[in-house]
C-alpha cells in the first residue's frame, strides 16, 4: 500500500538528512505518481554525492528513453576515479523499454556505486524482480498524491520546514491556486520568498495574493462561501463581478456550483448516520481542509436536504443552458445572476 504523504515526507527528509551527512544506499528507486518527493531526492543525492571537481569522471546522468539496462549497468559497475564513490542517474526511468532488467545488477550492486532510478509519474511493478531487489538493498521511495482535502495541511507543513508561518485562509487561498501540484506550491513559494522583506515569517493571504500572482477580487470559491451562509447581497456581487470577466464560461462556473452543493449533499448524508462525525469521517466525506467544515456546516443548515436537491437540479438546468440550450436571449453573465438568486430564493 502507498504511503501517506506524511510517512513519504518524513522518509524523504530523512533521506536527505542522510546524504548530506555523506551516508549513501547502493540504489535508489524514486517513483510514484506525485513527483516533488522523488524528485527532491534526486536532486538532493546529486548535490552531495560528489564534489564539482569530481563529478566529470564519476557522474553518469542518462534518460530513459535513451538508454538502454545493459549501458546502464555497465556504468554501474565501473569504478570510481580518484573519488570515494561514482554516481549513475537514471531519469525518467519508466521510458526504458528494459528497465525490469537492471534488478541483476540491484541484486550485487557495487559499495562504490549510486545509483538512482528516477520515474517520472509512474510506479515499478512491485511483484517483479527489480522492486524486490532495491527494497531489500537500497531505498525505495513511493510518492502518492496528496488529497484535495490534505493540501492545505501539506502547505502548512511545507512552510514549516522553510521556517515560516502560514495563515490557514493563506494556505487554502495558494491550494486553491496550485491544487495538488507540490511542485508548482514549491516553485510558488520560492518566487515568494524572494519578493518578501528579509526576515519575514508570517505568511498572509494578501502576501499570497500579491507575490504568487493571484489576480483577482472574487473567485467561484468566495461566491460558493456566500452560498453558504446565504449572504444574498455579497453572492450576488461576486456573481456580477465574475459574470463581468471577459474569460467567465457559465459550464465552468456551473461545474464548480456543482461540486459544491454535491459534496453539501453528501455531507448531509454522513450527518444522517453520524450526527457528530470525526475530522477524518468529514474530511473524507467532503475532500476538503478541515480549515472549510465551518462553511459546510452552516450550508447543510441553509439547504436541507430537499433545497440542496432542488439547487443542483438547477445547476444541471443551467449547464445545458450555458452550453447553448434553450437559453433564449440571455447572456451567460445574466444566466449566473439569474442561476444565484434562484439558489438564494
Amino acid at each position: 500500500m502507498a504511503k501517506g504523504y506524511s510517512e513519504t515526507d518524513a522518509l524523504c527528509r530523512g533521506i536527505v538528512a542522510d546524504v548530506r551527512s555523506k551516508k549513501f544506499k547502493p540504489v535508489y528507486l524514486l517513483m510514484g505518481e506525485e513527483p516533488f518527493y522523488p524528485d527532491m531526492v534526486c536532486d538532493a543525492i546529486i548535490e552531495n554525492a560528489l564534489e564539482e571537481e569530481e563529478r566529470d569522471f564519476n557522474q553518469t546522468i542518462c534518460y530513459g528513453a535513451d538508454v538502454t539496462a545493459e549501458a546502464v549497468v555497465t556504468a554501474a559497475r565501473r569504478y570510481p576515479m580518484f573519488a570515494e564513490r561514482q554516481l549513475v542517474v537514471v531519469k525518467e526511468a519508466q521510458a526504458m523499454k528494459s528497465l525490469e532488467d537492471l534488478a541483476v545488477y540491484c541484486t550485487r550492486p557495487l559499495d562504490s556505486t549510486v545509483l538512482v532510478i528516477c520515474m517520472h509519474g509512474a510506479s515499478a511493478d512491485k511483484r517483479k524482480a527489480l522492486y524486490k531487489s532495491v527494497s531489500r538493498i537500497g531505498v525505495v521511495v513511493e510518492s502518492s498524491p496528496v488529497r484535495d482535502y490534505e493540501i492545505a495541511r501539506w502547505i502548512s507543513s511545507y512552510y514549516s520546514s522553510l521556517g515560516l508561518r502560514i495563515a490557514p485562509d493563506a494556505a487554502a487561498l495558494l491550494g486553491e491556486y496550485a491544487g495538488t501540484d507540490l511542485g508548482k506550491i514549491a516553485v510558488e513559494t520560492e518566487k515568494l520568498r524572494k519578493n518578501l522583506p528579509e526576515g519575514t515569517v508570517d505568511i498572509t493571504s494578501a502576501d499570497i495574493e500579491k507575490n504568487v500572482g493571484i489576480s483577482r477580487q472574487f473567485s467561484i470559491f468566495e461566491l460558493t462561501r456566500e452560498l453558504s451562509v446565504k449572504n444574498a447581497p455579497k453572492a450576488l456581487t461576486i456573481a456580477a463581478y465574475l459574470g463581468a470577466s471577459p474569460k467567465f464560461a457559465l459550464p465552468m462556473a456551473v461545474s464548480a456550483l456543482f461540486t459544491h452543493f454535491y459534496r453539501v449533499l453528501k455531507y448531509e448524508a454522513l450527518l444522517q448516520t453520524d450526527p457528530h462525525p470525526s475530522t477524518d469521517a468529514k474530511a473524507k466525506v467532503l475532500g476538503v481542509s478541515p480549515y472549510f467544515f465551518r462553511e459546510y456546516d452552516a450550508a447543510v443548515a441553509n439547504y436541507p436536504l430537499k433545497k440542496c436537491m432542488s439547487v443542483i437540479s438547477l445547476l444541471r438546468d443551467y449547464d445545458y443552458k450555458g452550453k447553448g440550450g434553450d437559453a433564449g436571449e440571455a447572456t451567460a453573465d445574466q444566466l449566473l445572476m439569474e442561476l444565484v438568486s434562484r439558489i438564494l430564493d
